[in-house]
């Protein structure tokens, strides 16, 4: 069986081992694949993995020997689904794999806009401590959480373990969703409508799949129903916020600062309205991205495709 992994550095840069998947097949791992090379590089192949290398119709006209497709990532939207249903091509993506690593890169964005570790530690470094006039100095106003209201739109697994961090830190937790457990209602932990959510709450924290009623929920007329100097964490999807509202809030003051993995469009352009704005963090959509998580990663993809060799497939999204 020919296995071809169109675009494995992201996942896999070299500490991890590709192993599994060689135990299944002859296994070609091209670190990139640009768009024109992506049907040749496909060439018989029975097996492809793609993480952001997109299949399209046309290369599954192109690559008839496909009979299964792997995709490196809990979004599909890469490949043509309906397509490869069509061709009774299975498309298994990786529903559940880096849960406990996004909350824990949310609850480290916010803990950054409380206390600007990083700048301070650039400071000290650049000499600005040691000729300092008093004993310690700060340049931005440090935020304690204890007893601040986090509100969390979007309570799946994620969202509940963002929850969990935030409660240890003190903290109470609104949540919006549209399925609602009571059993995970608590003292410091209830649900909340989201107009509620947006009045009370001191952090928000977006943790929400990007659907069309999501597409924009943060935006000008959402923002105007939040407290003044409310801060907004973002490693879910970048379409969830009109980024252009965002800015003009973060730059007015009313919004006290935002910290987002993820943007519109990725790799962020450099025309994003985001880079004018003030006390704003922007990592390059890595919250998935520690080895524990990456080594789940591949192991569930590794999984999918045993699974669909043995007659029973698991994580089909075009069944």
């Amino acid at each position: 069986m020919k296995i071809v992994v169109l675009d494995g550095y992201t996942l896999n840069p070299g500490d991890i081992s590709w192993e599994g998947l060689e135990a299944l097949g002859e296994v070609t791992v091209y670190d990139r694949t640009p768009k024109e090379e992506i049907a040749a590089r496909i060439g018989d192949a029975e097996v492809i993995y793609t993480n952001k290398t997109p299949i399209t119709r046309e290369t599954l006209d192109q690559c008839t020997n496909i009979r299964f497709i792997g995709v490196l990532a809990t979004g599909y939207n890469v490949v043509d689904v309906e397509a490869a249903k069509e061709k009774q091509i299975p498309v298994a993506n990786i529903p559940t794999y880096g849960t406990a690593a996004v909350a824990q890169f949310a609850i480290a964005l916010l803990l950054e806009l409380c206390h600007h570790i990083g700048e301070h530690s650039d400071a000290v470094k650049a000499g600005e401590w040691s000729s300092n006039a008093d004993w310690c100095f700060w340049k931005h106003p440090l935020v304690e959480l204890a007893g601040k209201t986090m509100g969390i739109i979007g309570f799946g697994r994620i969202g509940q373990d963002t929850a969990k961090i935030a409660q240890a830190l003190g903290m109470n937790i609104l949540a919006y969703d549209a399925y609602k457990n009571p059993l995970l209602e608590s003292e410091t932990c209830h649900y909340a409508e989201l107009d509620e959510l947006l009045a009370q709450s001191d952090v928000i924290s977006l943790h929400c799949p990007l659907f069309p009623s999501t597409e924009g929920i943060i935006n000008k007329d959402t923002i105007a129903k939040m407290k003044d100097g409310v801060m907004i964490i973002n490693d879910s999807r970048g379409p969830l916020i009109v980024e252009e509202d965002l800015r003009d809030a973060l730059n007015s003051g009313k919004v006290a600062g935002a910290a987002l993995d993820v943007v519109s469009t990725e790799p962020i352009r450099m025309d994003n309205p985001l880079l004018g704005a003030k006390n704003v963090i922007l990592t390059p959509h890595i919250a998935w991205a520690p080895k524990e998580s990456r080594q789940r990663l591949m192991d569930i993809a590794v999984a999918n495709l045993k699974n669909f060799v043995e007659g029973k497939p698991q994580n089909i999204v075009n069944a």
